[in-house]
């Protein structure tokens, strides 16, 4: 066997390299992900259902003033009701960004939420004999829901 004297040798490996294995000196770049473009329907489902986020952003708001300036029957009662619609503005908020990304986890929790509002709106407006409060609930539902089951919206996650 013959040695090619030409190339230099590798220098030698240090121990610690030996044993955990050498670092990498630059990373790899990652390749640039495809963006997914969300179609018009997607799209609009997001602005509303960020619409009904921010009506819950004001939502809490209110609830905060009531609670601190009026004399509740129970004030824990009272600021875990302002929790939970906090909680629900800001799910509403993050799901309205992640359909607008057409992100995967996006669209199970809106349609959840929408089901909720759907029963909410529904007793209010018939049960409770306020209409005026939960006709637009059930308008603003029955928009996200038809627009999220529009075909170019259910392509846009079916296209991965």
């Amino acid at each position: 066997m013959t040695e090619d004297r030409g190339t230099p040798a590798p220098p030698p490996r240090r121990l610690a390299d030996r044993l955990f294995g050498a670092s990498v000196a630059q990373p790899v770049a990652r390749p640039a992900a495809p963006g997914r473009q969300a179609p018009p329907s997607l799209r609009r489902a997001a602005l509303v259902v960020a619409l009904e986020g921010l009506a819950f952003g004001v939502l809490t708001l209110v609830l905060l003033y009531l609670t601190l300036t009026g004399n509740a029957e129970s004030v824990p009662r009272a600021l875990a009701e302002v929790v939970l619609a906090a909680l629900a503005a800001g799910l509403l908020l993050a799901a309205a960004r992640g359909l607008w990304r057409v992100a995967d986890w996006a669209r199970a929790p809106v349609v959840a939420l929408q089901l909720f509002l759907g029963l909410t709106g529904f007793t209010l407006a018939f049960s409770a004999q306020q209409p005026l409060i939960g006709l637009p609930i059930l308008a603003l539902v029955g928009a996200v829901l038809y627009l999220l089951a529009a075909p170019d919206s259910r392509l846009a996650y079916e296209d991965r």
